[in-house]
């Protein structure tokens, strides 16, 4: 179990240096740098040495000498702090720049992945890999840019002075330094699975804020407000202990290695007053006030990088909630360039299989041969099949066995931006984007004229409650419509389609959100718009579909009746009860 946890970390940091890779240049240029601030900090100590030095006894001290020697510091102080001013922008620069690369591909991900996996994973916890996981992996990268090269280049360089000056004392120092980094490793594997579930509670906390907010209506006309609360602070509970173990262990890491690092700036001390005092000529003060200098500078870094591979904990087990979006299996693509082209309307479903769970089978060898310009109604109880049979229409769902043509074309052939051009599709659920009226109108015809804007409005009743809206078809709507009422999405969808006279059309539930006198004349003018096309009504008011060529009676993902409206009640069957059952005297 640990090796696995170990690969996977191992795996997630290769996929964050491809990314990388892509700004090895900068990376370059900010190793070099860093490794020219390290040189004149580190040279820094040598300076204040000899300085010391300088100074002999009582009366003793070479003034001239020492004010050269402040000046020096001065001078290379206010070098290193440009150079590394350079360097911290350079990080910045490439740790944002991976940080939108990253969010690019999760969103061009989120644009072609199947919409399985958008039903199966709710919305909230897309957007927390998207948004906070994101975030998180970018402040333990620029960490990682900004003090693990300095880090790094800051012991190596301190080890090559402190050798020139006296290679006991440095030994003292090496023996010594493999307890930090043993106390750092030990802490560092127990973290990644903490902060990888404290990420993984986080999403979800996410997500159920979110489908409150967006239901929040619903949450309160059911008083749903205490189990909804009592959700929220059982998820929360549980990411305060995620968090509170996973930032206590991470804690451990700075103290741990800074008594370890006070055990060895003490041994420096002793070790080297042991050889100023027995031989202050090859020893001297200065060289011990540098040597101790150096001893903290050698030390620090194991602090700080310590503090890095915690928080890089923290990153990669984000990043690897992200790339797994990242390299979720996207839609089957289209197989051709092949695009429909004059379409007449004829759809055939032959023996088609279709299920969204493999355990749980749902539509089988399902057969239907629509005719051009056919109107098909589809009716039945709830969960027998109606909307998926529309999902495979739309192709938003592939078959798992038969095919289902166009024109005789199989729609697996063709490119779904054609399919789906061919068909004008008004749900019950609205779907409205932020923009003005006339934005949302045009969303399938951009360069449609006013006129048949206006007449589009005027053939489903929404031309007369726009006109009353503040600036007309130019008043701002929010996502969803904003204020506008259930009714009036609803006919700002008809208008959509109505304005697009697609050669093919998909009503499910269209006019159920619609008052009855406005629906009757809607019922009209979509007996116009259905003229010779092809016609898809999913309906639960039966009596809406009565003038229907053909009725599909569904029940448990199979046609068990077809036929026209009169027909079928004369069979006295299952559709004879339903009708029986809304208009019963």
């Amino acid at each position: 179990m640990k090796k696995a946890k170990s690969n996977a970390g191992k795996v997630t940091l290769n996929k964050v240096l491809k990314y990388i890779s892509k700004y090895k240049v900068w990376m370059i240029l900010s190793i070099v740098l860093a490794a020219v601030t390290v040189a004149l900090t580190l040279y820094v100590p040598i300076v204040i040495g000899n300085a010391i030095d300088f100074i002999i006894d009582k009366g003793q001290v070479d003034f001239e000498k020492v004010f050269e020697t402040l000046v020096q510091v001065g001078i290379v102080a206010g070098l290193t702090a440009i150079l590394q001013w350079i360097m911290n922008t350079i990080n910045n620069k490439v740790t944002f720049n991976i940080v939108r690369d990253v969010r690019n591909d999760a969103f061009n991900k989120i644009e072609i992945l199947p919409l399985k996996f958008i039903d199966g994973h709710s919305s909230g916890e897309i957007v927390s890999r998207v948004i906070a996981d994101v975030d998180q992996f970018a402040d333990g990268l620029l960490m990682g840019f900004t003090q693990l090269f300095t880090g790094v280049v800051t012991i190596l360089g301190t080890l090559v002075f402190m050798l020139t000056i006296n290679p006991w004392i440095t030994l003292v120092v090496v023996v010594l330094t493999p307890l930090s980094l043993l106390c750092a490793k030990f802490i560092a594997k127990r973290t990644y699975s903490m902060f990888r579930a404290q990420s993984e509670t986080r999403g979800e906390q996410t997500a159920l804020i979110d489908e409150m907010i967006g239901n929040q209506k619903i949450v309160q006309a059911f008083t749903h407000e205490d189990e909804a609360l009592e959700k929220f602070d059982e998820i929360n509970n549980r990411l305060e202990k995620c968090s509170l173990k996973a930032t206590f262990f991470s804690s451990l890491t700075n103290p741990c290695t800074r008594f370890i690092n006070s055990v060895v700036y003490a041994a420096v001390g002793l070790a080297g007053a042991l050889f100023a005092v027995s031989d202050p000529v090859a020893f001297t003060v200065g060289n011990l006030s540098c040597f101790l200098s150096y001893a903290n500078q050698y030390t620090k870094p194991f602090n700080e990088i310590s503090s890095v591979i915690t928080e890089l904990q923290n990153a990669l087990a984000c990043a690897a909630r992200v790339f797994e979006l990242i390299e979720e299996k996207p839609q089957i693509s289209d197989k051709g360039n092949e695009a429909l082209a004059d379409v007449k309307g004829n759809v055939a479903l032959d023996n088609v299989s279709f299920s969204y769970v493999p355990e749980r089978k749902l539509i089988e060898n399902f057969n239907l041969n629509v005719k051009p310009g056919q109107r098909v109604a589809i009716v039945g109880p709830t969960g027998c099949g109606k909307t998926t049979v529309i999902n495979l229409l739309m192709r938003f769902y592939d078959v798992n066995s038969g095919k289902i043509t166009v024109d005789g074309k199989a729609i697996t052939n063709v490119t779904r931006h054609s399919l789906r051009s061919g068909y004008g599709m008004v749900l019950q659920e609205t779907w409205l984007k932020s923009g003005t009226i006339r934005d949302n109108i045009i969303m399938g015809k951009p360069d449609a004229t006013e006129e048949e804007i206006i007449a589009a409005a005027k053939a489903s009743h929404a031309h007369s409650f726009i006109k009353r809206l503040e600036n007309g078809y130019d008043t701002v709507i929010g996502e969803d419509g904003g204020s506008l009422s259930q009714g009036q999405k609803q006919l700002l969808c008809i208008t959509r389609v109505m304005l697009c006279l697609p050669p093919m059309l998909i009503l499910d539930e269209a006019t159920s959100s619609i008052d009855t006198r406005t629906e009757l004349k809607i019922q009209d003018a979509f007996s116009k718009l259905m003229k010779g096309r092809t016609s898809f009504i999913v309906a639960h008011r039966l009596s809406t579909i009565r003038d229907a060529d053909i009725i599909l009676v569904m029940k448990d993902g199979s046609i068990i009746e077809q036929g026209n409206h009169d027909e079928l009640l004369a069979r006295g069957g299952f559709y004879a009860n339903l009708y029986n059952s809304q208009f019963a005297k």
